[in-house]
């Protein structure tokens, strides 16, 4: 329910299952209270500073961009209708756009993507596209407070080259 943030050629990608209410609501995402994705970004070195979701759309200004991969339903996974996942539309978007890494937000959409039952968490040994490799992150939703874990984001940055400000080598 929200545009995708695309250009050619980002550092990453980071996919969700769909919109949350309140991002449907406001037209931003991952906008939720409690949601740490905003966060998480500034605190590994993927944006130079917390943006609040609503400047959603400069990140393509930092090499990140959007998607989910329902875009016809918004709200909790488990009140998405089960047919409205679009992996063919995914596929295509990551071999238009090309980025470095495509990062699901969450396993579901990365279970979805991948018709898998099972995902771990971190980079993910085979990818379906040439040049991308694939990440799974720990849903930063405040509903997954009970299994939130920084760790993985802090691996995604380095994947990419990026420090949290203040690291050893930051240039930030």
């Amino acid at each position: 329910m929200l545009p995708d943030i695309l250009a050619p050629e980002l550092d990453v990608v980071f996919c969700g299952s769909a919109a949350g209410a309140v991002s449907a609501r406001v037209g931003a995402y991952y906008a939720g209270p409690g949601n740490r994705f905003w966060p998480s970004l500034a605190a590994v070195g993927l944006t130079p500073v917390e943006l609040p979701p609503e400047r959603c759309r400069e990140l393509p200004h930092y090499g990140l961009g959007l998607t989910d991969l329902c875009q016809r339903a918004s709200g909790a996974d488990a009140d998405l209708p089960q047919d409205a996942d679009d992996p063919a539309a995914l596929d295509a978007k990551i071999r238009r756009y090309r980025p470095r890494v495509l990062a699901f937000v969450g396993k579901r959409s990365a279970k979805a993507f991948l018709n898998a039952r099972h995902v771990d968490v971190g980079r993910q040994a085979a990818s379906p596209f040439p040049a991308t490799e694939l990440f799974v992150l720990p849903s930063p939703s405040g509903a997954a407070r009970g299994s939130w874990d920084i760790q993985p984001w802090h691996a995604l940055a380095a994947q990419v080259g990026r420090q949290p400000p203040g690291a050893p080598g930051s240039r930030r």
